[in-house]
């Protein structure tokens, strides 16, 4: 019900003109106790995006490259992460989205993998380094399990290309804002508008924007393009810098509330 939870927030929200917010944020922060609080404190949120811990993550930049690092040293892995995830969706009553790295699910197997995270009420699964050519075996074990695949696009992706990544049939488009790994970014958004259009002409599947959103003002830019959008690097160092966990669920409620707004 998770994915279908999903599915009619993005129809709900384009009726209302707006986007969904989507934050994300690594978990096991601050620690793994004190992980779901976290995600419970952007309840402004629509839902969320739970980042596995990765040792290796080649889409993210030195923020959540650190955020990873501090969640597996407290021992958050793929089982924890999935335990977060659960949480989380118990909690708030929200969709997650799980993201994470191919290596990790071809550790445990697709089909195990899958299992397991509808087990934990996930709406998705965004796999950062896997290529729409390499994902049949992942996309057809999500979809046994009912579990939606999301897809990435980016400024350079063909059109070709844009129309058999909507030809796949994702739970959402990933739109990459800005080329490049993760990370805050004083500017964002000079070729999302292009980005969005092209997408358009070829699938009315929805289209979340991220990489690189750093302000509100970025988000409600983006927002002009999109049916969602994802902010990472921003949030998370908010709770990297906080000094304990209640100041960290501080710091990302009145962020996430800003945010949210923006968009609205």
């Amino acid at each position: 019900m998770s994915r279908r939870q999903l599915e009619e927030l993005f129809a709900s929200a384009r009726a209302e003109r707006r986007a969904l917010f989507l934050p994300f944020m690594t978990a096991g922060l601050p620690d793994p106790e004190s992980s779901v609080g976290i995600f419970e404190a952007m309840d402004s949120a629509d839902g969320y995006e739970v980042g596995i811990p990765y040792s290796d993550p080649l889409m993210d930049g030195p923020t959540i490259q650190e955020a990873g690092q501090r969640a597996l040293r407290a021992g958050t892995d793929l089982a924890g992460g999935l335990d977060i995830a659960s949480g989380v969706v118990a909690s708030t009553g929200k969709p997650a989205l799980i993201m994470t790295y191919s290596n990790v699910i071809f550790q445990v197997g697709p089909e195990r993998f899958a299992k397991r995270s509808a087990a934990a009420g996930a709406a998705g699964v965004i796999v950062a380094d896997l290529p729409l050519e390499e994902s049949i075996p992942i996309r057809d074990a999500l979809n046994e399990a009912g579990v939606g695949m999301v897809l990435f696009v980016a400024p350079t992706t063909t059109d070709e290309r844009i129309e058999r990544v909507a030809a796949a049939e994702p739970l959402f488009i990933y739109g990459v804002a800005e080329m490049g790994v993760t990370g805050e970014r004083e500017e964002s958004g000079g070729r999302i508008a292009r980005l969005s259009e092209r997408v358009r002409r070829v699938t009315d599947t929805p289209l979340v924007l991220g990489v690189g959103i750093t302000t509100p003002d970025h988000a409600k830019a983006a927002a002009l393009h999109g049916d969602g959008v994802i902010v990472g690097s921003a949030l998370v160092r908010r709770v990297l810098d906080a000094p304990t966990p209640e100041a960290a669920r501080a710091a990302v409620a009145a962020d996430a509330k800003m945010f949210a707004a923006a968009l609205r």
